[in-house]
């Protein structure tokens, strides 16, 4: 097997060499596509490689992917960031997956390990996620009767682990890029409509969420939005008006999920509310259910560090300094589940 590693970057001298040198002992070739540096980095890839691309930049990481990929040469493509990286036993057995993977696989998953503290979208330290794919794809007729086309791909779930190491987060430009393609008439599909609402929840301040007012407003009601869709635009619709004063608005959507089987991030917020407004006694049972009662539909901090730093507040405020303590304890140690 042949890889070609595929990479998009811009501004990534400080994280880029560290990449490189991990990838070098499983690549065929490295193609490196920058969007618009305005540093050091084309200098950094031009050490390890001479495919080395200009892709203006138009809002939209597909397009520049898709670029990236149409470069490549060998039998499959690995997509890698500027900020990962494979220790020596990850590349070890990346080497022995080269070595041995069947020739019909289409798609090798591996095990990305989201270790910053700068995470907008990871709802655990450990997700399997699909990292190297055939770039040809062949089809085969399958089954021995009513023989049809495998249309399927027929995916790998390897033990590699990747190392992410975040530093600083993009939820700024991927918030700004999701308003940017929504002003273009995109519609997001299921994927990108969750990944905007956790987006929001874990980084999204009070502007951002008054902007992504209409859009969630317009999923609520609109009928080929599933249900867990339309459950994720609740919730980010209560934590908007929230934070932007409009109580109506908030009972309006809060009173509706509340009344039905509430989620994590709802109790939350409601949890939030009336901690706001001086209920200490009721934010408590609301903001106990975050935590411990029900589950999270969006994002798992809904149950983290927030949460039980309120809980702990309002058990001060109701005069039980020793739970207090606990949940501040709670707190401290709490940390993303190790998997989904």
């Amino acid at each position: 097997m042949t890889i070609s590693v595929c990479m998009i970057v811009k501004n990534e001298e400080a994280q880029l060499a560290a990449c490189l040198d991990s990838l070098v002992p499983i690549a065929d070739e490295i193609i490196v596509v920058d969007t618009g540096s305005a540093d050091g980095t084309k200098a950094i890839a031009a050490r390890y490689t001479d495919r080395i691309y200009d892709f203006p930049w138009i809002d939209d990481f597909a397009a520049a992917r898709n670029f990236a990929f149409s470069k490549a040469t060998m039998e499959y493509i690995y997509t890698a960031d500027a900020d990962e990286v494979i220790d020596e036993a990850n590349i070890a057995l990346f080497r022995r997956v080269k070595a041995l993977l069947p020739p019909e696989t289409e798609i090798v998953q591996m095990h990305y390990l989201n270790l910053g503290e700068q995470n907008t979208v990871y709802n655990a330290k450990r997700e399997l996620r699909p990292k190297l794919f055939r770039r040809l794809r062949t089809f085969e007729w399958i089954n021995p009767i009513h023989e049809t086309i495998r249309l399927d791909p027929v995916v790998y779930n390897s033990d590699i682990e990747i190392r992410h190491n975040a530093v600083g987060h993009h939820a700024k430009r991927d918030l700004a890029a999701f308003r940017k393609a929504l002003d273009r008439g995109v519609k997001l599909d299921k994927t990108l409509h969750s990944m905007y609402a956790k987006e929001l929840f874990i980084a999204g301040d009070a502007d951002d969420l008054r902007e992504a007012l209409p859009f969630f407003a317009e999923s609520v009601s609109d009928p080929s939005r599933t249900g867990d869709e339309r459950r994720e635009a609740r919730c980010v619709l209560a934590r908007a008006y929230r934070m932007t004063g409009d109580t109506a608005g908030f009972v309006k959507f809060a009173l509706r999920e509340a009344i039905s089987s509430p989620c994590s991030e709802m109790c939350a917020e409601i949890g939030r509310f009336f901690y706001d407004s001086g209920s200490y006694d009721e934010a408590l049972c609301w903001l106990n259910d975050a935590a411990f009662e029900t589950e999270a539909v969006i994002s798992v901090f809904s149950q983290g560090p927030e949460t039980l730093s309120l809980l702990a507040d309002c058990c001060e405020k109701t005069g039980d300094p020793v739970k207090a303590a606990s949940y501040r304890r709670m707190s401290a140690d709490w940390q993303l589940p190790e998997t989904v």
